[in-house]
């Protein structure tokens, strides 16, 4: 993958040395915010999702980028995440267009241990990445990606591929997708729960796989490339997290698919290239 010959998105907010404050409690009910949050502190604790709702705390006194060209260029990583941003942002922004809808690009906080979210409690390092709804931003810790090198390997795609994966996340709140899922979930049970959040992760899978699929020549990706973003989808799979936790595969726990469906469905993206194709709220085969 080459990012060199792309600008740093607009949307880059840094926070990181703010420090943390006082705690932030999560807001009432089952938000999908904040399931989102508790989805990917489970995915990298192997804990349920529905006992941490509620438990995060943070908060902290911002320092605002108007854009992230600010961003210290021998901060590598940084940019990095920067300008996979930007090519997440052009070509949604041309699928949107030819749907004759506006793409409204979400915002990118780096952080680091706390900082505060709007709608969605605070955000805490061991969280992981996550996009809030509440103010349509994704929130990243980088450390969270040298835990992912430790599993995923050490590559560029699959850091961009969780980018992608959270970016989806926002496509999902612009289409109304997130707003339907959290009105089904609050009449449903926790069985029915999990199921739907595997749905919404599925999606986001194969939503980053149609990212890659338009951006791959602009990005020049490579067929080792699509292995480790594939390789990074199947290292957080919920059987896989559940086995090196050492606990029994219970799939009615599962909130993000198994390793085999989360790159099924990316594959599913990256190959088709149609939102359409990534509806996974109509089939009973994921």
């Amino acid at each position: 993958m080459d990012l060199d010959n792309l600008q740093q998105s607009s949307n880059v907010e840094d926070r990181r040395g703010s420090g943390g404050g006082g705690g932030v409690a999560l807001g009432g009910g089952l938000g999908i915010g904040g399931v989102i949050i508790a989805v990917i502190f489970g995915l990298i604790s192997g804990q349920n999702p529905l006992q941490i709702l509620g438990s995060l705390t943070g908060g902290s006194s911002s320092q605002s980028y108007n854009s992230s060209s600010q961003l210290p260029q021998d901060d590598a990583r940084a940019v990095e995440i920067s300008r996979v941003l930007k090519s997440t942002e052009q070509q949604w922004t041309k699928i949107f267009a030819a749907s004759n809808r506006q793409y409204r690009e979400p915002g990118l906080v780096l952080y680091n241990g706390t900082t505060d979210t709007v709608g969605c409690g605070g955000a805490q390092a061991e969280v992981g990445p996550f996009y809030c709804p509440g103010d349509r931003k994704i929130y990243i810790d980088l450390r969270f990606f040298d835990q992912l090198s430790s599993t995923a390997g050490q590559n560029d795609f699959a850091r961009a591929y969780v980018i992608a994966h959270e970016v989806a996340h926002h496509i999902q709140n612009e289409l109304g997708v997130l707003d339907q899922v959290n009105a089904r979930r609050q009449q449903s049970d926790e069985r029915t729960s999990n199921a739907l959040s595997v749905r919404v992760e599925l999606q986001a899978d194969c939503l980053a796989g149609i990212w890659a699929n338009k951006a791959q020549n602009s990005l020049q990706l490579t067929q080792t490339d699509i292995r480790e973003g594939l390789a990074a989808a199947s290292s957080v799979g919920d059987d896989t997290l559940q086995r090196e936790a050492g606990r029994r595969v219970v799939s009615d726990n599962f909130t993000h698919g198994s390793s085999a469906q989360r790159q099924r469905w990316f594959t599913k993206g990256f190959q088709g290239g149609s939102v359409q194709g990534c509806d996974t709220f109509k089939t009973n085969q994921l």
